[in-house]
């Protein structure tokens, strides 16, 4: 048997791994890149997508999911693998990943046609992913499924979003059985609305992601955080922009401001306008609604009172792009937009408007992969580059950990540190930068006795 690390190698975004069994090919997650790997979305995939019998998708994040869609273009007809929440997110994240590209391909393809080149055509476009559906097969969590005699697979919470999780693979092979945990992103502890990420029994090789494996969070001082940021910037005439990924991150986001800060500071901040300035996120608090297998008992008690999670009065849900144009005039407001990394979306109209004011307020609370602009204006860039223009930044940038998606340090030992009955022939380390994945293999060396490894990207492993 053997794994390809086709993407999240030494990084965080084009996750994607490459299986090949003595009868099967597989992938594990088909991931886009991001920031300054995105080139590598255009490259030619290091396999066949024709050969490929199925692919099991771990969340339906777009560093995770977002060329699955290409991979259907160029001839892939196997099924699709995954939970029934990530099956009903993919279906909107999927159209709306190209819609972006649609629009950004149209947008450069002008500046192209005035300088005489060739026009571009986008990775894929909204028709490709008409079809996924129909691919997909739904999961639940905790139970076996045969994808035929010689594999099975169960999906376990990972507790990073809403039907995310972690895929353990039963293989039989010539010379026995061997058992392959791929972790995806394992979630930062209390995450709201959703479960904490569950405990596996054992496996022969893990795979595990390494985000935030250089750093602890301080959950509870963010949220305080947070709440100090908006009421400050309010109260100065300046807005809060607020990049989140429109699925999990926004949600939470507003569950945070809705419930976890005390009555009196909640008060304070029902007097403040809250935009939710992203289709995407929109939609996706109908699917939250509607899969409520996936809630934690916090959030399944406040609903037994009939209370709204995720919507309160002085929140406001922005579709049209006139709505969203129709914010630049306002002040002491809160935008909450998309994309999380800044790359493309509504959120950078927002930047653009917002970034050069010293009232405005800027505040990351997920993680900024190298290469995006949210990362370049998190390392106090003092001029970015947003659609073409240069602009200063002379609004406050704030960043938020504690308010991750992502287990941190202590998260991603703990979790290692409850499997069962271990780990027993090696682990491999990836979906973090080299620092993240070093510190987390030094701490890891201290706890355990496989061999661990840091695969570079395109590595071919042979398994035992």
């Amino acid at each position: 048997m053997k794994i390809t690390f086709c993407g999240a190698a030494k990084s965080v975004t084009g996750s994607c791994y490459y299986v090949e069994t003595e009868k099967r090919k597989f992938l594990i997650d088909c991931g886009m890149f991001q920031g300054e790997k995105s080139k590598l979305n255009f490259e030619p995939f290091p396999f066949n997508p024709t050969d490929i019998d199925f692919v099991a998708i771990t969340h339906a994040h777009i560093d995770h999911s977002g060329r699955l869609p290409l991979l259907f273009k160029l001839g892939f007809k196997g099924s699709v693998y995954t939970t029934s929440a990530t099956a009903d997110l993919l279906e909107i994240m999927l159209k709306d990943s190209a819609h972006i590209q649609e629009l950004e391909t149209k947008w450069q393809n002008k500046k192209r046609q005035r300088k005489g080149l060739i026009p571009l055509k986008p990775l894929y476009t909204v028709e490709d992913t008409l079809q996924i559906p129909d691919y997909i097969v739904r999961n639940p969590y905790n139970k076996w499924i045969n994808i035929d005699e010689n594999i099975q697979i169960m999906f376990k919470d990972a507790g990073h979003l809403l039907g995310s999780a972690i895929i353990i693979l039963k293989i039989k092979e010539k010379n026995g059985e061997i058992i392959l945990t791929f972790t995806g992103d394992l979630g930062n502890f209390n995450i709201p609305i959703i479960r904490d990420y569950e405990y596996i029994d054992y496996t022969d090789y893990l795979i595990i992601e390494s985000t935030y494996g250089d750093r602890f969070h301080d959950k509870s001082e963010d949220i305080k955080n947070l709440y100090e940021i908006i009421v400050n910037t309010v109260k100065r005439g300046g807005n809060v922009i607020i990049p989140a990924f429109s699925v999990g991150r926004a949600q939470e986001i507003l569950y945070l401001l809705n419930y976890y800060i005390d009555i009196e500071k909640r008060k304070e901040l029902s007097n403040i306008e809250i935009y939710l300035d992203s289709p995407l996120a929109k939609e996706s608090l109908e699917i939250y609604e509607k899969h409520k297998e996936c809630y934690d008992d916090e959030a399944l008690e406040l609903l037994n009172k009939d209370i709204d999670i995720l919507r309160f009065d002085n929140l406001y849900t922005i579709s049209s792009t006139e709505e969203s144009m129709a914010l630049n005039d306002k002040k002491g407001i809160v935008i909450i937009s998309a994309s999380g990394m800044c790359e493309a979306g509504r959120i950078k109209h927002h930047l653009k408007h917002n970034i050069w004011k010293d009232t405005t307020s800027i505040v990351f609370v997920g993680y900024q992969a190298e290469g995006t602009l949210g990362r370049k204006i998190l390392d106090n860039a003092k001029k970015v580059r947003i659609f073409g223009e240069e602009m200063v930044v002379k609004a406050k940038i704030y960043n938020l950990p504690g308010l991750s998606g992502h287990a941190d340090l202590g998260g991603l030992i703990n979790w290692v540190k409850n499997i069962k009955n271990g780990v027993s022939k090696g682990v491999y380390i990836t979906h973090g930068e080299e620092n993240a994945c070093e510190n987390f293999k030094k701490e890891l060396e201290k706890i355990m006795n496989v061999k661990i490894r840091i695969p570079d990207l395109f590595d071919k492993v042979e398994l035992s």
